[in-house]
């Protein structure tokens, strides 16, 4: 896309402080980080979401995240690490172009990646599996 910043990183025509790069990816960190070493995966061709791109490329991603998890841990020594993708704005999509974050933790960082655990009640359970099998 024209006046996407993420296919103008990737692609290189925006300088980046590139990890990684094959002919499908480029890894970069994030400018904007929520730890010291927060990375992000990129894909140089343009997708908006995880749903838009083709499974094996997601695939591809998701091997690439894990090669990349490992290398953080043994270049930043973190306690653990986050891989985060959102979907669309109502899941915290904010750049319309898919990528994976990888977020390396420490204990007792102030990192706030989580939720209040609900439940799952037996009638969302029913309506849920209905709703799945149906599609």
């Amino acid at each position: 896309m024209e006046n996407c910043i993420f296919c103008k990183i990737a692609g290189g025509e925006i300088p980046s402080a590139t990890l990684y790069e094959d002919d499908d990816f480029r890894v970069i960190l994030d400018v904007g980080p929520a730890a010291k070493g927060h990375m992000l995966i990129l894909p140089k061709k343009h997708f908006a979401n995880i749903c838009e791109m083709p499974e094996e490329l997601v695939g591809k991603a998701f091997i690439l995240a894990k090669r990349m998890a490992e290398k953080m841990e043994k270049a930043l020594h973190c306690d653990g690490i986050n891989v985060l993708q959102n979907n669309h704005e109502a899941a915290g999509q904010t750049v319309f172009h898919f990528h994976i974050h990888l977020i390396p933790r420490f204990h007792k960082d102030k990192v706030g990646i989580g939720w209040k655990p609900g439940k799952l009640t037996e009638g969302d359970r029913e309506e849920i599996l209905r709703a799945f099998a149906e599609v």
